[in-house]
Formats: C-alpha cells, sequence, structure tokens
C-alpha cells in the first residue's frame, strides 16, 4: 500500500481539492452549500480540526470536526460532531478510513472534548472504534392549513397573560448569533433535553445569514423565542422553533402558519416532547424521517461530572470498563449519583461485588439511556446486579434526539 501521511490540513492547502473529494465521496453538492462547505473547512482548518489523509501529496481522504455543545438532562457538555468523513474512492478498502479515525479520535481527546457525536452513512468503523447509536433526528410532516387554527390553551392555564397576537416578532441575521445561541440552549437546559446541540458563533453566524433561510426573534427584548424556516419547492421546511413562553411560541408558530394560502405542507424537525405535537388540533402530523446518530463517550470521568441527571434519584454503582481505544477510560470504577449531579472514582483495589462490565459501546449507549436489559440483550453489558440496573436505568433515563445535522 502507498504510504499516506495524515495530518492537519492548514490555509495552504487546496480547499478546491477537498471540495472535490467530498463530492466524489457524496455526490455533487449545491451551489449554496459549496460556499458554506468552504466556510466551515476553513475555519476548522485555521482551528486545527481538520484532518486530511495524503498519498504522495494528492488527498485521499479528510474528517473534521466541530465545536459543539450537547445538551444531558439539560446541562451542557463539550462535544466534538464529527463531519465529512470521507476516503477518494479510488483509495477505498486500505484502511485509510480507520487510520483517519483513530488520529481524529485522538485529536478530539487531546482537544478535551468529553463527548463526541456524529451521524454514520456506515456503522461498523466507528463501532469499533467506540461510538454506538443513542438517539435520532425526526422529521415531521403536516398539511399547512392544519396549522391555522392551533389547540387554545386549558381554560386553567390561561391566566390574564397577553394574547400571542401582541408579542413583538422581528428578524434575526448574523449579528444575532449569540443572541439565537443563547435562546435555543436556554429552550434546551428549561426543558432538560437530551442529545440536542448548540454550534460556536461562527457557524451559527454563517447559518443565520443564508439568504433562503427566514429567521425570527419573539419578545420586547428579542428573546423569548426563536425560529427558522425555508422554501422547499412548494413546501414549508421548518428548521427549529424555541420558545420561553406560551405567548412567544403561538405567535412563532402563526407566522409559520401564515404561509398555508401558499404552502402545501410543512415539514420540519422536532424533539419527542416538543409542544408542537399538543399544539395541533387532529392527527395531521406525522413521523415521516429518522436519522439515527451514535455517541462516543472521550473521556468518561468528564463526561458523567458534566452530564445532568435526575435530582430525586440516587444511585452507588460499581463499573467495571474495558475502552481499549481510549485506555484512560478503562479500570474499576465508583459511580455515584446524588443531587442532580454525578462523580466517578477509581476503585482499583477496593472490593466490590458483582461490578457492571462495559465496553464502549455500552458506555455510550448508557450514557444516552438505554436500558440495561437492552444493552444485555446486544451483548454490551454483563455482571452487575438487577438492583445496580434498576438503579442506572432511573439515573440515566433519556429519550434522546437531534435537531441539527453535521
Amino acid at each position: 500500500m502507498t504510504d499516506v501521511d495524515i495530518r492537519p490540513i492548514t490555509h495552504r492547502d487546496d480547499f478546491d481539492a477537498q471540495l472535490d473529494l467530498g463530492q466524489r465521496a457524496f455526490g455533487v453538492y449545491p451551489a449554496e452549500n459549496r460556499a458554506s462547505w468552504l466556510y466551515a473547512a476553513r475555519l476548522r482548518a485555521g482551528q486545527g480540526l481538520f484532518l486530511g489523509a495524503f498519498t504522495g501529496g494528492t488527498p485521499a481522504g479528510a474528517a473534521m470536526v466541530h465545536d459543539m455543545r450537547q445538551f444531558w438532562a439539560g446541562r451542557s457538555v463539550g462535544c466534538a460532531g464529527v463531519a465529512a468523513v470521507k476516503v477518494a474512492p479510488e483509495y477505498r478498502g486500505r484502511g485509510i478510513g480507520r487510520r483517519l479515525m483513530t488520529e481524529l479520535l485522538d485529536l478530539i481527546a487531546a482537544r478535551g472534548y468529553p463527548l463526541s457525536a456524529l451521524y454514520p452513512a456506515t456503522m461498523p468503523i466507528y463501532r469499533s472504534l467506540g461510538w454506538e447509536l443513542a438517539g435520532a433526528k425526526h422529521r415531521f410532516t403536516i398539511p399547512a392549513r392544519s396549522l391555522l387554527a392551533l389547540r387554545e390553551p386549558d381554560a386553567a392555564a390561561r391566566g390574564a397573560g397577553v394574547g400571542h397576537q401582541d408579542v413583538a416578532i422581528r428578524r434575526a441575521g448574523p449579528a444575532d448569533a449569540a443572541r439565537v445561541i443563547g435562546i435555543i440552549g436556554e429552550s434546551h437546559r428549561a426543558a432538560r433535553d437530551c442529545g440536542p446541540v448548540t454550534w460556536d458563533e461562527g457557524p451559527a453566524a454563517d447559518w443565520l445569514g443564508h439568504p433562503d433561510r427566514y429567521t425570527y426573534l419573539a419578545g420586547e427584548t428579542a428573546d423569548d423565542g426563536f425560529a427558522a424556516y425555508q422554501w422547499d419547492s412548494d413546501d414549508l421546511w421548518v428548521e427549529r422553533v424555541h420558545a420561553r413562553s406560551p405567548q412567544a411560541l403561538r405567535a412563532l408558530w402563526s407566522i409559520i402558519a401564515s404561509h398555508s394560502s401558499t404552502a402545501d405542507n410543512v415539514t420540519g424537525l422536532s424533539g419527542p416532547a416538543d409542544p408542537f405535537w399538543w399544539l395541533t388540533r387532529e392527527r395531521d402530523a406525522t413521523i415521516t424521517r429518522r436519522s439515527m446518530w451514535m455517541l462516543r463517550v472521550v473521556d468518561l470521568p468528564a463526561a458523567i461530572a458534566a452530564r445532568g441527571f435526575p435530582a430525586a434519584v440516587s444511585a452507588s454503582v460499581p463499573l467495571e470498563v474495558s475502552d481499549q481505544v481510549r485506555p484512560g477510560n478503562t479500570g474499576r470504577w465508583q459511580l455515584t449519583v446524588t443531587d442532580g449531579t454525578g462523580r466517578l472514582a477509581q476503585n482499583e483495589g477496593v472490593p466490590s461485588p458483582a461490578p457492571l462490565h462495559l465496553g464502549p459501546r455500552g458506555v455510550a449507549a448508557l450514557y444516552a439511556g438505554t436500558p440495561l436489559a437492552t444493552l444485555r440483550l446486544a451483548g454490551l453489558a454483563s455482571g452487575g446486579t438487577q438492583e445496580a440496573d434498576d438503579a442506572l436505568d432511573a439515573v440515566f433515563a433519556a429519550t434522546p434526539y437531534m435537531l441539527d445535522e453535521f
């Protein structure tokens, strides 16, 4: 096999050649997507988060990392979003992809990310390095006219607040990136969500500046809610709606519903417990697509310390973890969860009856709330006790989802 050099891509590299590599791997990008991809590629290269594989100076593969925060039970955890992993068709089957991903995982660990997430085109290589299925991105579809009359609040909840018609709405733009990130993050914190992410300001500003994307802020100080959508032929594509009050939520959905005279359907992204499902009058909204994403716990003690847990549930469980790719995760541990906070302490040399045995895939799936009974049947967990299983199921309970693609 020809020698392969894996190194960070820098501003001195040919980004048109990298774009060509991506299009040969994934198909030709629409013109507007090429500009966004080149922006992200140059940004991540400048941050040292873009690795390339070269043979004789020719690009043979590449992968990049996006700087993200992922929410788990309402707390944000540093997360490396792995994206644009590709190998040129003429170099496939030579182990370049595995070498590239191994070095990328080393880079992720060196940068201090406790977690990593990705959307897999194929899973074997990622599973072999410790990523495992964790959650989904759900796409819904509803006839546009079904949004014209949203379900009114119950009488007991109406109170004396102003109606949503009185909520101030204004357009959002790139200068609002920090404000929008804050609204999205606060929304996920308040809902104690598991799985969704927020981006750093650069990509958020680039996203807000897309000429065909319509973005709105709600409230007198523009801090009560945010919505983003665009046209998709005769349909409306809703990328997200976040709100801090019922009035702001209805005001933003009313903006979207106002297109019902020209849009046939509204499609969009939604979490399983999004208020949207409780606003529609009929069973007109359906899940039309589900994309699964994978999680990797890179630094186990840091990931546990940063994650949120149910405040009313406590647990103390011995674990034995074997992680050949990230040996710092390997060992005997005592997991303690109290008052919504978790801690992982070394338990070497301390007798512990029946520790639960996990590899990196089992750790990732457990972190994402997969029940122990499922992990055992899938061969991802062994040992332990039923009492410990019950405790772990309670503290890690989650229904993870995402609203972003990368």
